[in-house]
């Protein structure tokens, strides 16, 4: 290469960059310059800035492992996407690179950050007027790669910057793109956070349809795949069905045995789940699909404890004796009833965090990006978009006129499995809680007035009454 050339090419400017060149980067990279960018890409492992330069072999993309070069790279204003692992890696970064940085350029946080942590950099970086953004990116490898579902929050006026950009690299749903500007401050990060807490409850869920089909109906994973593919073809439509389907059919190299059956049933987890369930509860959101999701995970990984307690307390196990194909038919009905309850506690969630925290959030535009490129996409999120645009202000998806009598018709079918499961010792918890949420939301009266009143009895907490106004105590006859 001539010394002119060498030369044209360090002089470039590109007009992104991005920090952190693992899979999700790299094929970030790939994905903006698809759409015609050019894109500088950092990463301090040389071996991910090789890769880099090796896949692309074209001068419109570069990596490097030197701060310096790439921060001169960008055409000013920069602006920079993090993808680095949420925490203190994110800070160390902004800390590295605030030195070299000039007024108006902009961070663009693309991990999986917690939306407190996004709110104090917003603020942080203001001061040097430095702009941040928080950003949920969802859809795995292959979304950053092909077109993921994103989920931007910050100024306004600032997502205006790149809001073309992240356009032409999301998901297309209809040829809508799947991102839009949600709010000011975290409201990205939050949304991603809630956007991942759906996912643990529709994750488990479909992990209690597996284990009622294999150890209670007997099937073996060929069956399985075929049960699984159908479903994906009617109500229970999603990415997660589609890709349960094709993890039956995948051998292992090392045994030739199904891949499923050598995998630990230990489930790992990065906390956004956890953080769900937390704020939920901060808020006083009942999310207990969510919940119980995170749980069951956490009880998965004591395995050795669970192998002492089976053969110590459990008793023979029980098959279902019925018709297989009714037991098919149930589950396919109880999983729709419990997805549906599952979007819909998250939604509240969302409701309520856009006037606790100022975001507000339009819940029809986030279905809408919801529907291609994530995680949690399926043909559910059509109607509960057009439930909450027919009805903006709805506060509960269980009461939109949409989806009242899909649940009333569905509730048949969680009722017979619950009870199979019981029968059978088959656990699931997930689903019993989403049956529990919709019974006790449709309970015009419920026992906690006993809880209020022991909470009085033993503690003096007061209690209101259903016949008039005002806080009331009483002088319970306490026991000597």
């Amino acid at each position: 290469m001539s010394h002119d050339k060498n030369k044209k090419m360090t002089e470039q400017k590109f007009d992104f960059g991005i920090i952190g060149l693992g899979t999700m980067g790299r094929n970030l990279v790939f994905n903006m310059n698809d759409h015609g960018y050019n894109v500088i890409g950092f990463d301090k492992n040389n071996s991910q800035v090789e890769l880099l330069n090796k896949e692309a072999g074209d001068p419109t993309i570069r990596g490097t492992s030197k701060l310096k070069e790439f921060v001169n790279g960008l055409k000013k204003p920069r602006v920079i996407l993090l993808l680095v692992p949420a925490g203190k890696v994110v800070d160390e970064v902004i800390n590295e690179l605030k030195p070299v940085l000039s007024e108006n350029d902009l961070l663009m946080d693309c991990g999986n950050s917690h939306f407190t942590d996004t709110n104090e950099r917003i603020d942080e970086l203001a001061k040097s007027k430095i702009h941040f953004m928080g950003v949920g990116i969802s859809g795995g490898e292959s979304g950053a790669r092909y077109g993921p579902s994103i989920m931007p929050g910050g100024a306004k006026s600032v997502y205006e910057r790149v809001s073309t950009m992240l356009e032409s690299i999301s998901a297309k749903v209809n040829n809508e793109p799947c991102v839009t500007w949600l709010g000011p401050g975290s409201t990205g990060h939050y949304v991603k956070m809630v956007h991942n807490g759906i996912e643990y409850g529709l994750m488990q869920l479909i992990a209690e349809t597996y284990h009622l089909l294999k150890k209670a109906g007997g099937f073996n994973n060929d069956e399985l795949h075929k049960i699984y593919s159908i479903w994906n073809e009617g109500i229970v439509q999603s990415f997660l069905i589609e890709i349960t389907a094709d993890i039956f059919k995948q051998n292992d190299e090392l045994t030739k045995n199904r891949l499923i059956d050598m995998i630990l049933d230990s489930a790992q987890q990065k906390g956004t789940g956890g953080w769900t369930s937390e704020d939920g509860m901060k808020l006083q959101v009942p999310l207990p699909v969510i919940d119980i999701a995170v749980s069951m995970r956490d009880l998965s990984v004591y395995k050795i404890e669970r192998q002492a307690a089976e053969l110590k307390l459990t008793n023979e196990e029980i098959k279902f004796s019925g018709n297989k194909n009714e037991l098919v038919g149930w589950l396919e009905q109880a999983l729709y009833f419990s997805m549906i309850t599952t979007y819909a506690q998250g939604m509240e969630l969302l409701n309520r965090a856009s006037q606790a925290y100022k975001y507000d959030l339009k819940l029809a535009d986030i279905a809408k990006i919801w529907r291609g490129g994530c995680i949690i996409r399926s043909f559910l999120l059509e109607d509960i978009g057009l439930a909450f645009t027919q009805q903006p202000n709805l506060s509960n998806l269980l009461l939109s006129d949409l989806f009242s009598t899909k649940l009333i018709h569905s509730q048949i079918g969680i009722r017979k499995v619950i009870q199979i499961g019981v029968e059978t010792g088959i656990p699931l918890p997930a689903m019993m809680g989403s049956l529990a949420y919709y019974d006790s939301y449709c309970s015009g009266w419920l026992p906690a007035n006993l809880i209020q009143a022991q909470r009085d009895y033993f503690g003096a907490h007061t209690y209101k009454r259903n016949d008039k106004e005002g806080v009331f105590h009483t002088h319970w006859n306490q026991r000597k």
